[in-house]
Protein backbone atom coordinates (compact mmCIF):
# COMPACT_ATOMS: atom_id res chain seq x y z
CA UNK A 1 0.00 0.00 0.00
CA UNK A 2 1.13 3.44 -1.25
CA UNK A 3 2.39 5.81 1.64
CA UNK A 4 1.95 9.58 1.72
CA UNK A 5 1.92 12.40 3.73
CA UNK A 6 -1.16 13.99 2.85
CA UNK A 7 -3.53 12.90 0.45
CA UNK A 8 -6.04 15.51 -0.56
CA UNK A 9 -9.72 14.03 -1.79
CA UNK A 10 -11.23 16.97 -4.45
CA UNK A 11 -9.84 18.81 -7.08
CA UNK A 12 -12.30 22.39 -7.12
CA UNK A 13 -9.92 26.03 -5.94
CA UNK A 14 -10.06 24.64 -2.55
CA UNK A 15 -8.33 21.45 -3.15
CA UNK A 16 -5.58 22.92 -5.98
CA UNK A 17 -4.51 25.77 -3.53
CA UNK A 18 -3.79 23.73 -1.13
CA UNK A 19 -1.82 21.05 -2.74
CA UNK A 20 -0.07 24.11 -3.94
CA UNK A 21 0.84 25.39 -0.86
CA UNK A 22 2.10 22.36 0.56
CA UNK A 23 4.41 21.86 -2.36
CA UNK A 24 5.57 25.30 -1.93
CA UNK A 25 6.82 23.60 1.75
CA UNK A 26 8.05 20.64 0.12
CA UNK A 27 5.07 18.59 1.37
CA UNK A 28 4.12 15.10 -0.87
CA UNK A 29 0.62 15.19 -1.75
CA UNK A 30 -1.41 13.48 -3.43
CA UNK A 31 -4.29 15.07 -5.46
CA UNK A 32 -7.76 12.85 -5.83
CA UNK A 33 -10.65 14.01 -8.07
CA UNK A 34 -13.36 12.06 -8.83
CA UNK A 35 -13.94 13.74 -12.18
CA UNK A 36 -11.01 13.24 -15.53
CA UNK A 37 -11.51 17.10 -16.62
CA UNK A 38 -12.59 20.48 -15.23
CA UNK A 39 -16.27 20.57 -14.77
CA UNK A 40 -16.56 23.56 -17.60
CA UNK A 41 -19.70 25.62 -16.59
CA UNK A 42 -19.32 28.62 -14.50
CA UNK A 43 -19.62 28.87 -10.74
CA UNK A 44 -18.30 31.34 -8.61
CA UNK A 45 -17.30 34.31 -10.61
CA UNK A 46 -16.01 36.94 -7.70
CA UNK A 47 -13.26 37.06 -5.28
CA UNK A 48 -11.30 40.10 -3.30
CA UNK A 49 -7.91 41.27 -2.72
CA UNK A 50 -7.19 39.33 0.24
CA UNK A 51 -8.05 35.64 -2.23
CA UNK A 52 -5.89 37.68 -5.19
CA UNK A 53 -2.94 37.37 -2.33
CA UNK A 54 -2.97 33.60 -2.29
CA UNK A 55 -3.55 33.27 -6.00
CA UNK A 56 -0.36 35.47 -6.29
CA UNK A 57 1.55 33.35 -3.40
CA UNK A 58 0.74 30.22 -5.85
CA UNK A 59 2.33 32.16 -8.68
CA UNK A 60 -0.50 32.67 -10.40
CA UNK A 61 -0.26 36.97 -10.34
CA UNK A 62 0.27 37.73 -13.93
CA UNK A 63 -2.15 34.94 -15.36
CA UNK A 64 -4.91 35.75 -13.07
CA UNK A 65 -4.48 39.54 -14.28
CA UNK A 66 -5.00 38.20 -17.69
CA UNK A 67 -8.17 36.00 -17.15
CA UNK A 68 -10.05 38.16 -14.71
CA UNK A 69 -11.61 41.70 -14.61
CA UNK A 70 -11.72 44.51 -11.47
CA UNK A 71 -14.98 44.02 -9.67
CA UNK A 72 -16.09 47.90 -10.03
CA UNK A 73 -19.19 47.99 -6.95
CA UNK A 74 -22.71 47.44 -6.68
CA UNK A 75 -25.94 49.09 -7.54
CA UNK A 76 -29.17 48.83 -5.93
CA UNK A 77 -31.86 49.02 -8.44
CA UNK A 78 -35.69 49.26 -8.13
CA UNK A 79 -38.14 47.61 -10.21
CA UNK A 80 -37.93 49.98 -12.82
CA UNK A 81 -34.06 49.71 -12.41
CA UNK A 82 -33.84 53.14 -11.60
CA UNK A 83 -30.66 53.73 -9.48
CA UNK A 84 -31.49 53.23 -5.64
CA UNK A 85 -27.63 53.60 -4.29
CA UNK A 86 -24.27 52.85 -5.59
CA UNK A 87 -21.07 51.54 -3.84
CA UNK A 88 -17.97 52.30 -6.07
CA UNK A 89 -14.63 50.30 -5.72
CA UNK A 90 -11.53 51.51 -6.74
CA UNK A 91 -10.57 49.56 -9.20
CA UNK A 92 -6.90 50.55 -8.39
CA UNK A 93 -4.19 48.24 -6.49
CA UNK A 94 -5.29 48.59 -2.90
CA UNK A 95 -3.90 47.77 0.76
CA UNK A 96 -3.02 43.87 -0.58
CA UNK A 97 -1.64 45.04 -3.60
CA UNK A 98 -4.42 44.33 -6.55
CA UNK A 99 -8.03 45.25 -6.80
CA UNK A 100 -10.26 45.31 -3.86
CA UNK A 101 -12.96 43.00 -6.10
CA UNK A 102 -11.84 40.74 -9.41
CA UNK A 103 -14.47 39.15 -11.62
CA UNK A 104 -13.51 35.51 -13.03
CA UNK A 105 -14.45 32.48 -14.44
CA UNK A 106 -14.27 29.59 -12.41
CA UNK A 107 -13.55 27.16 -15.13
CA UNK A 108 -10.46 29.56 -16.57
CA UNK A 109 -9.07 29.62 -13.01
CA UNK A 110 -9.28 26.23 -12.11
CA UNK A 111 -7.23 25.29 -15.61
CA UNK A 112 -4.62 27.52 -14.30
CA UNK A 113 -4.31 26.08 -10.96
CA UNK A 114 -4.32 22.07 -12.31
CA UNK A 115 -1.35 23.56 -14.93
CA UNK A 116 0.09 25.04 -11.52
CA UNK A 117 0.38 21.49 -9.54
CA UNK A 118 3.34 20.38 -12.90
CA UNK A 119 5.57 23.43 -11.34
CA UNK A 120 6.17 21.10 -8.09
CA UNK A 121 7.50 17.68 -7.89
CA UNK A 122 6.20 16.89 -4.77
CA UNK A 123 2.33 16.86 -5.89
CA UNK A 124 0.44 13.44 -7.67
CA UNK A 125 -2.97 14.45 -9.16
CA UNK A 126 -5.13 11.67 -10.41
CA UNK A 127 -8.76 12.23 -12.19
CA UNK A 128 -11.34 9.72 -12.20
CA UNK A 129 -10.43 8.66 -8.79
CA UNK A 130 -13.59 8.35 -6.54
CA UNK A 131 -12.31 8.12 -2.57
CA UNK A 132 -14.97 5.53 -1.66
CA UNK A 133 -13.98 5.42 2.32
CA UNK A 134 -11.73 6.98 5.09
CA UNK A 135 -10.64 4.62 7.66
CA UNK A 136 -8.59 6.40 10.55
CA UNK A 137 -6.16 4.42 13.08
CA UNK A 138 -3.78 5.87 15.75
CA UNK A 139 -0.77 6.27 13.03
CA UNK A 140 -2.76 7.49 10.02
CA UNK A 141 -5.68 7.19 7.53
CA UNK A 142 -6.66 4.16 4.91
CA UNK A 143 -8.00 6.23 1.68
CA UNK A 144 -9.93 3.81 -0.57
CA UNK A 145 -9.90 4.61 -4.00
CA UNK A 146 -11.90 3.41 -7.07
CA UNK A 147 -10.42 4.15 -10.83
CA UNK A 148 -13.93 5.15 -12.39
CA UNK A 149 -12.74 4.72 -15.67
CA UNK A 150 -11.67 0.62 -15.32
CA UNK A 151 -13.49 0.00 -11.71
CA UNK A 152 -10.18 -0.82 -10.31
CA UNK A 153 -9.32 -0.69 -6.83
CA UNK A 154 -6.57 0.33 -4.23
CA UNK A 155 -6.05 1.90 -1.17
CA UNK A 156 -3.82 4.67 -0.11
CA UNK A 157 -2.25 5.31 3.60
CA UNK A 158 -1.62 8.83 4.38
CA UNK A 159 -0.55 10.80 7.35
CA UNK A 160 -3.17 13.42 7.19
CA UNK A 161 -6.25 14.18 4.92
CA UNK A 162 -7.83 17.36 3.79
CA UNK A 163 -11.56 16.66 2.67
CA UNK A 164 -12.20 19.57 -0.42
CA UNK A 165 -14.69 17.44 -1.73
CA UNK A 166 -17.65 19.87 -1.75
CA UNK A 167 -20.79 19.79 -0.10
CA UNK A 168 -21.98 16.07 -1.19
CA UNK A 169 -18.73 14.56 -0.63
CA UNK A 170 -17.99 11.63 1.47
CA UNK A 171 -15.28 13.40 3.81
CA UNK A 172 -18.22 15.19 6.16
CA UNK A 173 -19.63 12.24 6.79
CA UNK A 174 -16.72 10.18 7.46
CA UNK A 175 -15.47 12.29 10.28
CA UNK A 176 -18.75 11.97 11.25
CA UNK A 177 -20.07 15.70 11.22
CA UNK A 178 -22.95 17.43 9.77
CA UNK A 179 -23.98 21.03 8.80
CA UNK A 180 -26.03 22.88 10.62
CA UNK A 181 -28.01 25.26 9.47
CA UNK A 182 -27.85 29.24 9.89
CA UNK A 183 -31.86 29.60 8.76
CA UNK A 184 -31.40 30.90 5.10
CA UNK A 185 -32.77 29.09 2.27
CA UNK A 186 -33.65 30.55 -1.53
CA UNK A 187 -33.89 28.87 -4.68
CA UNK A 188 -32.48 31.20 -7.24
CA UNK A 189 -32.41 30.45 -11.08
CA UNK A 190 -28.92 31.24 -12.74
CA UNK A 191 -28.21 31.85 -16.04
CA UNK A 192 -24.72 32.61 -17.95
CA UNK A 193 -24.38 33.94 -21.50
CA UNK A 194 -21.65 34.54 -23.52
CA UNK A 195 -22.26 37.42 -26.24
CA UNK A 196 -19.92 39.29 -28.27
CA UNK A 197 -22.68 42.69 -28.07
CA UNK A 198 -22.11 46.02 -26.00
CA UNK A 199 -24.74 45.28 -22.97
CA UNK A 200 -23.71 48.89 -22.34
CA UNK A 201 -23.96 48.32 -19.12
CA UNK A 202 -22.23 49.44 -15.72
CA UNK A 203 -19.45 47.40 -15.09
CA UNK A 204 -20.25 46.68 -11.81
CA UNK A 205 -22.92 44.14 -10.06
CA UNK A 206 -26.38 45.41 -10.40
CA UNK A 207 -28.87 44.42 -7.43
CA UNK A 208 -32.28 44.36 -8.51
CA UNK A 209 -34.29 44.78 -5.32
CA UNK A 210 -38.05 44.13 -7.32
CA UNK A 211 -40.58 42.56 -4.50
CA UNK A 212 -41.99 40.50 -7.89
CA UNK A 213 -38.45 38.75 -8.67
CA UNK A 214 -35.45 40.11 -6.80
CA UNK A 215 -32.34 39.70 -9.69
CA UNK A 216 -28.54 40.26 -10.13
CA UNK A 217 -26.62 40.84 -13.01
CA UNK A 218 -22.67 41.33 -13.28
CA UNK A 219 -20.27 41.32 -16.13
CA UNK A 220 -18.26 38.23 -15.79
CA UNK A 221 -15.40 38.30 -18.75
CA UNK A 222 -15.04 39.98 -21.85
CA UNK A 223 -17.98 38.21 -23.44
CA UNK A 224 -19.61 35.95 -20.40
CA UNK A 225 -22.13 37.87 -18.59
CA UNK A 226 -24.64 36.15 -15.29
CA UNK A 227 -27.82 36.55 -14.18
CA UNK A 228 -29.91 35.36 -11.04
CA UNK A 229 -33.11 35.65 -10.32
CA UNK A 230 -35.00 34.27 -6.99
CA UNK A 231 -37.60 31.48 -8.17
CA UNK A 232 -40.71 31.64 -7.04
CA UNK A 233 -42.57 28.17 -5.11
CA UNK A 234 -44.00 27.20 -8.10
CA UNK A 235 -41.21 27.27 -10.88
CA UNK A 236 -37.99 25.67 -11.55
CA UNK A 237 -34.79 26.10 -13.78
CA UNK A 238 -37.04 23.94 -16.58
CA UNK A 239 -39.45 26.90 -16.81
CA UNK A 240 -36.33 28.88 -18.33
CA UNK A 241 -35.08 26.66 -20.87
CA UNK A 242 -36.75 28.02 -24.00
CA UNK A 243 -35.45 31.61 -24.89
CA UNK A 244 -39.05 33.13 -25.53
CA UNK A 245 -39.38 32.63 -21.44
CA UNK A 246 -35.68 33.63 -20.78
CA UNK A 247 -35.53 36.76 -22.97
CA UNK A 248 -38.37 39.07 -20.65
CA UNK A 249 -35.91 38.08 -17.87
CA UNK A 250 -32.73 39.03 -19.57
CA UNK A 251 -34.33 42.19 -21.46
CA UNK A 252 -34.08 44.92 -19.07
CA UNK A 253 -30.45 44.66 -19.54
CA UNK A 254 -29.95 43.14 -23.19
CA UNK A 255 -32.75 46.11 -24.49
CA UNK A 256 -32.69 45.64 -28.10
CA UNK A 257 -30.03 43.03 -28.89
CA UNK A 258 -31.19 40.36 -30.77
CA UNK A 259 -31.93 37.21 -28.76
CA UNK A 260 -29.49 35.67 -31.36
CA UNK A 261 -27.12 37.36 -30.73
CA UNK A 262 -27.26 35.79 -26.92
CA UNK A 263 -25.93 31.92 -26.41
CA UNK A 264 -27.35 30.75 -23.09
CA UNK A 265 -24.34 28.55 -22.12
CA UNK A 266 -26.42 27.60 -18.92
CA UNK A 267 -29.90 27.75 -16.83
CA UNK A 268 -29.78 26.00 -14.22
CA UNK A 269 -31.78 25.92 -10.57
CA UNK A 270 -29.15 26.79 -7.27
CA UNK A 271 -30.48 26.64 -4.02
CA UNK A 272 -28.54 29.22 -1.92
CA UNK A 273 -27.87 27.83 1.86
CA UNK A 274 -26.54 28.82 4.84
CA UNK A 275 -24.62 26.08 6.54
CA UNK A 276 -21.44 25.41 9.06
CA UNK A 277 -20.15 21.92 10.03
CA UNK A 278 -20.46 20.98 13.76
CA UNK A 279 -16.65 19.69 13.86
CA UNK A 280 -14.11 20.54 10.87
CA UNK A 281 -11.55 17.94 12.31
CA UNK A 282 -11.69 14.19 13.66
CA UNK A 283 -7.94 13.30 14.36
CA UNK A 284 -6.14 13.50 11.28
CA UNK A 285 -8.97 14.30 8.40
CA UNK A 286 -9.86 17.88 8.38
CA UNK A 287 -13.10 19.29 6.02
CA UNK A 288 -12.20 22.63 3.92
CA UNK A 289 -14.21 24.22 1.57
CA UNK A 290 -17.93 23.79 0.89
CA UNK A 291 -17.27 20.57 2.48
CA UNK A 292 -17.30 22.93 6.18
CA UNK A 293 -19.69 26.05 5.30
CA UNK A 294 -21.77 26.93 2.68
CA UNK A 295 -22.85 30.28 1.85
CA UNK A 296 -25.30 32.76 0.38
CA UNK A 297 -23.73 34.51 -2.79
CA UNK A 298 -24.64 37.90 -1.74
CA UNK A 299 -21.13 39.23 -0.87
CA UNK A 300 -19.09 36.81 -3.46
CA UNK A 301 -17.47 34.99 -0.23
CA UNK A 302 -18.04 31.52 -1.24
CA UNK A 303 -15.14 29.96 -3.09
CA UNK A 304 -13.17 32.93 -0.92
CA UNK A 305 -13.81 30.71 2.30
CA UNK A 306 -12.40 27.95 0.84
CA UNK A 307 -9.13 29.29 0.10
CA UNK A 308 -8.36 30.96 3.15
CA UNK A 309 -9.03 27.88 4.58
CA UNK A 310 -6.20 26.22 2.74
CA UNK A 311 -4.18 29.12 3.72
CA UNK A 312 -4.80 29.01 6.97
CA UNK A 313 -4.00 25.09 7.11
CA UNK A 314 -1.17 24.33 4.77
CA UNK A 315 1.66 26.19 6.78
CA UNK A 316 0.23 24.96 9.89
CA UNK A 317 0.27 21.40 8.59
CA UNK A 318 4.02 21.54 7.01
CA UNK A 319 4.69 22.78 10.02
CA UNK A 320 3.52 20.00 11.87
CA UNK A 321 5.08 17.54 9.56
CA UNK A 322 8.29 19.04 9.46
CA UNK A 323 8.54 18.99 13.21
CA UNK A 324 9.22 22.64 13.66
CA UNK A 325 5.44 23.03 15.08
CA UNK A 326 3.60 21.09 17.83
CA UNK A 327 0.74 19.46 16.74
CA UNK A 328 -1.40 21.08 19.06
CA UNK A 329 -1.26 23.92 16.42
CA UNK A 330 -3.52 22.19 14.42
CA UNK A 331 -6.43 22.64 16.41
CA UNK A 332 -5.94 26.62 15.76
CA UNK A 333 -7.34 25.71 12.08
CA UNK A 334 -10.75 25.23 13.67
CA UNK A 335 -10.56 27.73 16.53
CA UNK A 336 -9.74 30.14 13.43
CA UNK A 337 -11.70 29.34 10.64
CA UNK A 338 -14.55 28.48 11.87
CA UNK A 339 -16.04 31.72 13.29
CA UNK A 340 -14.41 33.99 10.50
CA UNK A 341 -16.65 31.72 8.06
CA UNK A 342 -19.80 32.35 9.88
CA UNK A 343 -19.21 35.56 10.01
CA UNK A 344 -18.92 35.91 6.54
CA UNK A 345 -22.03 33.85 6.61
CA UNK A 346 -23.84 35.85 8.50
CA UNK A 347 -23.17 39.33 6.88
CA UNK A 348 -24.38 37.67 3.52
CA UNK A 349 -28.14 36.50 4.92
CA UNK A 350 -28.26 39.91 6.21
CA UNK A 351 -26.85 41.58 2.74
CA UNK A 352 -29.21 38.91 0.90
CA UNK A 353 -32.16 39.86 2.97
CA UNK A 354 -31.94 43.43 3.02
CA UNK A 355 -31.78 43.19 -1.48
CA UNK A 356 -34.27 40.92 -1.41
CA UNK A 357 -37.05 40.19 1.11
CA UNK A 358 -39.76 42.36 2.65
CA UNK A 359 -41.94 41.90 -0.20
CA UNK A 360 -43.63 45.00 -1.50
CA UNK A 361 -43.14 46.54 1.92
CA UNK A 362 -39.61 45.93 1.78
CA UNK A 363 -39.41 47.51 -1.88
CA UNK A 364 -40.90 50.79 -0.47
CA UNK A 365 -38.58 50.89 2.58
CA UNK A 366 -35.60 50.02 0.14
CA UNK A 367 -36.83 53.03 -2.01
CA UNK A 368 -37.15 55.57 1.00
CA UNK A 369 -33.91 54.10 2.55
CA UNK A 370 -30.88 53.52 -0.06
CA UNK A 371 -30.66 56.76 -1.88
CA UNK A 372 -29.93 58.41 1.80
CA UNK A 373 -27.18 55.80 2.65
CA UNK A 374 -24.73 57.52 1.62
CA UNK A 375 -25.22 60.07 4.18
CA UNK A 376 -24.30 57.98 6.51
CA UNK A 377 -20.97 58.35 8.06
CA UNK A 378 -18.49 55.45 7.21
CA UNK A 379 -21.14 53.24 5.18
CA UNK A 380 -19.90 53.54 1.52
CA UNK A 381 -16.66 52.79 3.10
CA UNK A 382 -18.27 49.74 4.87
CA UNK A 383 -20.02 48.62 1.91
CA UNK A 384 -16.89 48.95 -0.18
CA UNK A 385 -14.20 47.70 1.87
CA UNK A 386 -13.10 44.09 1.03
CA UNK A 387 -11.64 43.49 4.66
CA UNK A 388 -13.03 40.62 6.92
CA UNK A 389 -13.35 40.24 10.31
CA UNK A 390 -9.90 39.43 12.42
CA UNK A 391 -9.29 35.52 13.50
CA UNK A 392 -10.44 35.04 17.05
CA UNK A 393 -7.77 34.49 19.53
CA UNK A 394 -5.77 31.32 19.26
CA UNK A 395 -2.53 29.83 20.55
CA UNK A 396 -1.28 31.05 16.92
CA UNK A 397 -3.57 34.76 17.74
CA UNK A 398 -1.93 36.51 20.60
CA UNK A 399 -4.07 39.52 21.34
CA UNK A 400 -5.20 41.52 25.26
CA UNK A 401 -9.25 40.40 25.90
CA UNK A 402 -10.11 43.90 26.39
CA UNK A 403 -8.83 45.24 22.67
CA UNK A 404 -8.42 44.38 19.80
CA UNK A 405 -5.20 45.68 18.14
CA UNK A 406 -3.57 43.96 15.37
CA UNK A 407 -3.05 40.59 15.75
CA UNK A 408 -5.75 38.32 13.96
CA UNK A 409 -5.80 40.63 11.17
CA UNK A 410 -3.63 40.46 8.06
CA UNK A 411 -0.78 42.47 7.55
CA UNK A 412 -1.01 44.76 4.76
CA UNK A 413 0.98 43.80 1.05
CA UNK A 414 3.13 46.93 1.25
CA UNK A 415 5.40 48.03 -0.96
CA UNK A 416 8.70 47.76 0.55
CA UNK A 417 11.74 47.45 -1.80
CA UNK A 418 10.90 49.45 -5.49
CA UNK A 419 8.29 47.44 -6.71
CA UNK A 420 8.55 44.43 -3.87
CA UNK A 421 5.79 44.30 -1.99
CA UNK A 422 5.65 42.50 1.50
CA UNK A 423 4.81 38.99 0.67
CA UNK A 424 7.46 39.01 -2.09
CA UNK A 425 9.80 39.99 0.87
CA UNK A 426 8.42 37.46 3.68
CA UNK A 427 7.97 34.45 0.78
CA UNK A 428 5.92 32.28 3.01
CA UNK A 429 7.68 32.47 6.17
CA UNK A 430 7.55 34.06 9.96
CA UNK A 431 8.17 37.95 9.02
CA UNK A 432 9.26 40.63 12.04
CA UNK A 433 7.69 43.84 10.69
CA UNK A 434 9.43 46.35 13.34
CA UNK A 435 9.49 50.64 13.29
CA UNK A 436 12.37 50.20 16.25
CA UNK A 437 15.63 49.04 15.40
CA UNK A 438 16.74 46.01 17.06
CA UNK A 439 19.74 45.12 19.31
CA UNK A 440 22.26 43.10 17.38
CA UNK A 441 21.54 40.13 19.86
CA UNK A 442 17.90 40.35 18.45
CA UNK A 443 18.50 40.38 15.13
CA UNK A 444 20.53 36.95 15.34
CA UNK A 445 17.73 35.34 16.95
CA UNK A 446 15.06 36.01 14.38
CA UNK A 447 17.40 35.13 11.83
CA UNK A 448 18.38 32.10 13.30
CA UNK A 449 14.78 31.49 13.69
CA UNK A 450 14.63 31.74 9.66
CA UNK A 451 12.04 34.69 9.90
CA UNK A 452 12.35 37.75 7.88
CA UNK A 453 12.69 41.12 9.45
CA UNK A 454 11.38 44.02 8.04
CA UNK A 455 11.85 47.77 9.24
CA UNK A 456 9.09 49.67 8.78
CA UNK A 457 10.73 53.18 7.99
CA UNK A 458 8.89 56.65 9.16
CA UNK A 459 6.19 57.35 6.28
CA UNK A 460 5.77 53.96 5.21
CA UNK A 461 2.56 52.10 4.78
CA UNK A 462 4.10 49.25 7.14
CA UNK A 463 4.94 52.13 9.77
CA UNK A 464 1.41 53.73 9.33
CA UNK A 465 -0.21 50.28 9.85
CA UNK A 466 1.36 49.65 12.94
CA UNK A 467 0.17 53.24 14.22
CA UNK A 468 -3.39 52.53 13.25
CA UNK A 469 -2.95 49.38 16.17
CA UNK A 470 -0.97 51.36 18.70
CA UNK A 471 2.61 49.00 18.05
CA UNK A 472 5.86 49.38 16.99
CA UNK A 473 6.27 45.60 16.38
CA UNK A 474 4.27 42.54 14.73
CA UNK A 475 5.10 39.05 14.42
CA UNK A 476 3.39 38.09 11.10
CA UNK A 477 2.51 34.53 10.49
CA UNK A 478 3.34 32.48 7.07
CA UNK A 479 -0.08 32.65 6.23
CA UNK A 480 -0.42 37.04 6.65
CA UNK A 481 -1.98 36.82 10.00
CA UNK A 482 -0.57 39.05 12.55
CA UNK A 483 0.27 36.48 15.14
CA UNK A 484 0.53 39.16 18.39
CA UNK A 485 1.65 43.35 18.32
CA UNK A 486 3.30 45.24 20.60
CA UNK A 487 4.74 47.96 21.46
CA UNK A 488 8.17 46.68 22.57
CA UNK A 489 10.49 44.89 20.23
CA UNK A 490 11.63 42.24 23.57
CA UNK A 491 13.11 38.51 23.15
CA UNK A 492 9.55 37.49 24.53
CA UNK A 493 8.24 38.86 21.12
CA UNK A 494 10.79 36.90 19.18
CA UNK A 495 9.80 33.40 21.24
CA UNK A 496 6.62 34.66 19.45
CA UNK A 497 7.83 32.63 16.31
CA UNK A 498 8.69 29.00 15.87
CA UNK A 499 11.61 27.90 14.17
CA UNK A 500 9.35 26.70 11.35
CA UNK A 501 11.73 28.12 8.77
CA UNK A 502 14.93 26.70 9.64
Amino acid sequence: MRTVPVVIVGAGPTGLTAAALLAQYGVECLVLERWESIYPQPRAVALDDEVHRILARLGLRDEFAAISRPHRGLRLLDRNMRVLAEFRRDTASGRHGYPQGSMFDQPELEALLRRNLGRHDTVTFRGSAEVTALTQDAGGVRVDVTDTATGERESVRAAWVLGCDGASGLSRAAIGAAMQDLGFTQRWLVIDVVTEADLGQWEGVHQLSDPARAGTYMRVGRTRYRWEFQLRPDETADDYRDMARLHPLLSRWTGDIPVTELEVIRVAEYTFRAQVADQWRDRRVFLLGDAAHLTPPFIGQGMCAGLRDAMNLAWKLAGVLDGTLAETALDTYEIERRRHARAMIKLAMVIGTAMTAGGEFGNVIRRAVAPRLHLVPGLTDLATDSRTPPLRRSDLVVRPRLRRGLAGGLCPNAVIDGDRRFDDVAAGRFAVVTSVEPSTALRADIERRGAVLIIARPGSELHRWLGTGGARVAVVRPDGVVLRAGRHLLPRTINAVPAING
